[in-house]
């Protein structure tokens, strides 16, 4: 790519795509490692106990922020026409003046957000954790009020990321989260060694969060401003391209909106669950949402741009997202297998001790295999949303959403309460007699008091999972119209899903002759063996995607 001739203009040095999803999903691995960690420390620090409920019902309120007005809204609005001006030598200036009115447009909307849910912090939990109940509800209310102050600096992080990513700078907005990490494992770490009450640790996540979200922004914005010189608060709306930026971002809030209304969904359905039961939720979400971030955020992101740079061609449009969706496809089936098959080894590995309990590495195993049910389907939807952003139109994936949402919603609320019924016992899985039973929460003091783990929330995974599979047979039949020669859906999933196949026994059986071995060397073989025969039948069987990744290997090998 040749320099620009405004001095007051930087382009990215990465032009390869394929290169940019490395950054990302380099970026997003290291980030995602600093978030495991901080939950290791966090579970043993908090446990699955009220604080901790509190705690995430505390962190999903104001992130409601994050989501609406953060990456995935400026992904679909201000990417594609940020990118189309880059490209053009002639537009440096009006791509800097549009990046300036978006900017200034987003921090006062987001300014005034999070003054809102300051103040509005108490109806806000109310309504959105109504099943939270006394010490637990206070402390919602209180930490919601500081976590929303650190959310306001993440929302204009996603900006930077917006910004980065056009100029194909994809590493470093992407593992800027790490700083944020440190911050709050730091905190835990002093919380653990001084064995502070469960509150006062509760209490000191939530402004470490806001410090650490305000040292993110910094190193990101830091970055910015060598790209584009002369930044400035301008208030524009009557420009042709911010109106463009504008008309795209109504529908994507919406879209964004119905996946947080499921979100929101699962919190409200959850603080009926028994105790523990959000807090396991959350930590199961962490593991399910690692993949989806490593390998189909990372090409997706990757992607955007450069489909945003097509011009609207349909055929290359079809071959990238075709091309795209195989990669997220074999990687997305490789994680379901370790999720599923190797869940428990890992989640022992990362979670237990001090508060956290084999009862609960069963629970928060069972969720993710809940959830990873529906994981390629969460996966290869990225991709269909990008091609459909990139032909111009964000209502459709809007209105998929919303569908998904409407059933993720009402399954999860026939299965969950039945499933909170049954129970992780001395014997294992009791009570299951229970799930034939259409039934409400359990009462208030039960919920509250009960020491055992309890299933409601594979109730609510299990919901999500099925509506992702409808999600993503509705995107691709809408974006099979618009390009016609794309692969059908089950082809692309055909040769990744005869490996999984053939890995899955092995990948158990490998699973119950180590259980008995301590939590490392079980994981560490479960995950090395299981991914080992994933990856070698993926090879035999002609799968590009492990021909990537097993060629290195074998040349290394032949090498010595």
């Amino acid at each position: 790519m040749r320099p620009r001739s405004d001095p007051g203009f930087q382009h990215g040095d990465d032009s390869d795509p394929r290169s940019g999803s490395v950054m990302v999903a380099a970026g997003i691995g290291l980030s995602r490692l600093a978030g495991l960690l901080r939950e290791t420390v966090g579970g043993r620090v908090l446990g699955n106990t009220g604080p901790a409920d509190a705690l995430v019902a505390a962190l999903r309120i104001p992130n409601l922020l994050q989501n609406l007005l953060g990456e995935g809204v400026l992904s679909a609005s201000l990417v594609p026409v940020y990118s189309e001006l880059i490209d053009n030598e002639s537009d440096s200036s009006e791509a800097r003046h549009v990046a300036c009115a978006i900017g200034t447009l987003l921090l006062a909307v987001t300014a005034f957000a999070v003054l809102v849910v300051v103040l509005a912090a108490r109806p806000l939990t109310r309504l959105l954790a109504w099943g939270l109940t006394g010490d637990t509800f206070e402390l919602a209310v209180d930490l919601t009020r500081v976590i929303a102050i650190g959310v306001g600096f993440l929302v204009m992080s996603a900006w930077c990321l917006g910004i980065l990513n056009s100029h194909r700078r994809f590493f470093l907005p992407y593992v800027a989260p790490v700083a944020s990490n440190i911050v709050q494992i730091v905190v835990l770490l002093v919380a653990w060694q001084r064995q502070w009450p469960l509150t006062d640790a509760a209490r000191g996540m939530a402004v470490a969060l806001s410090v650490g979200a305000l040292v993110q922004l910094t190193v990101q914005f830091s970055s910015v401003i060598t790209l584009v010189h002369g930044l400035r608060l301008r208030f524009d709306r009557s420009h042709p391209r911010v109106r463009e930026v504008r008309r795209r971002f109504g529908p994507a809030v919406l879209g964004r909106g119905a996946v947080q209304l499921s979100g929101f969904l699962d919190l409200i359905l959850a603080s009926f669950l028994a105790a523990g039961g959000l807090a396991a939720l959350f930590r199961a979400q962490i593991l399910y949402t690692l993949p989806v971030s490593l390998f189909a955020m990372s090409v997706a992101a990757a992607e955007l741009p450069e489909l945003s740079r097509l011009n609207r061609d349909r055929r290359q449009i079809a071959d990238r997202t075709d091309f795209a969706g195989h990669r997220i496809a074999f990687w997305m089936l490789g994680s379901c297998l370790i999720l599923i098959a190797a869940g428990e080894p890992l989640i022992r590995l990362l979670f237990e001790g001090g508060e956290f309990t084999s009862a609960d590495t069963s629970l928060v195993w069972l969720i993710v295999v809940a959830y990873a049910i529906g994981l390629p389907a969460v996966g290869y939807a990225r991709m269909l949303q990008n091609a459909s952003y990139a032909l111009g139109d964000t209502t459709r994936p809007a209105l998929i959403a919303t569908v998904r949402v409407l059933i993720a919603g009402g399954l999860g609320v026939l299965v969950m309460f039945p499933l909170d019924r049954v129970f992780i016992g001395s014997s294992g899985i009791e009570n299951l007699g229970a799930v034939l039973q259409l039934t409400g929460p359990l009462d208030a003091d039960t919920r509250s008091t009960t020491q055992l783990a309890h299933l409601g929330a594979v109730g609510l995974a299990l919901g999500s999972a099925a509506a992702a599979w409808v999600e993503v047979f509705l995107l691709r039949r809408f974006v099979g119209r618009q390009l016609p020669t794309m692969s059908p859906l089950l082809l692309t999933l055909r040769r990744p899903g005869l490996a999984l196949a053939v890995a899955f026994p092995v990948t158990v059986a490998v699973n119950l002759a180590a259980r008995d071995l301590p939590s490392a060397p079980a994981a560490i073989l479960t995950v090395g063996i299981g991914g080992f025969a994933y990856l070698a039948t993926a090879y035999r069987t002609g799968v590009a995607e492990a021909d990537i990744v097993v060629q290195p290997i074998l040349r290394t090998i032949k090498r010595r």
